[in-house]
């Protein structure tokens, strides 16, 4: 599969929206990323098990980090892997729909290392909410 090819089928897959903090694609004013949700850095695979679609500021903050810190109680944890994990089982919305909750050290720690309530993300979303347009219905 060529580069064009796996960037499309890494979008559609995610449905336009980043598999971390759920910001559309559509409401970006930055090109969405290619992740390596395991980095190559830390023998990741290049292949499309390994990918997540991605905004720029989850994968900005992620680098090449797999494991964050839970604040909870300051345990180390694993970040959230799209490919194996269901984003409902670790994160929630709060009643706004403007923050994302961790439920889990896994989702604790990703909201904190990718820094997923954003101050931007977490006006974009306000916005977007009272528009009718968040959150991003996905179908999997």
């Amino acid at each position: 599969m060529g580069s064009n090819d796996l960037r499309k089928a890494v979008a559609e897959r995610a449905g336009r929206v980043c598999e971390y903090c759920r910001s559309q694609e559509k409401y970006s004013p930055d090109p969405f990323a290619i992740e390596h949700i395991i980095p190559t850095s830390k023998r990741g695979e290049n292949s499309i098990d390994n990918l997540a679609y991605s905004c720029q500021g989850c994968n900005s903050f992620k680098y090449n980090h797999i494991e964050g810190v839970d604040p909870a109680n300051g345990n180390i944890a694993s970040l959230f892997n799209p490919r194996i994990q269901s984003w409902d089982e670790h994160f929630t919305w709060n009643d706004g729909y403007s923050e994302i909750i961790g439920l889990t050290p896994t989702g604790r720690a990703t909201i904190e290392r990718m820094k997923l309530n954003r101050h931007g993300v977490i006006n974009l979303r306000k916005v977007l909410f009272r528009a009718g347009l968040h959150p991003p219905v996905l179908q999997f």
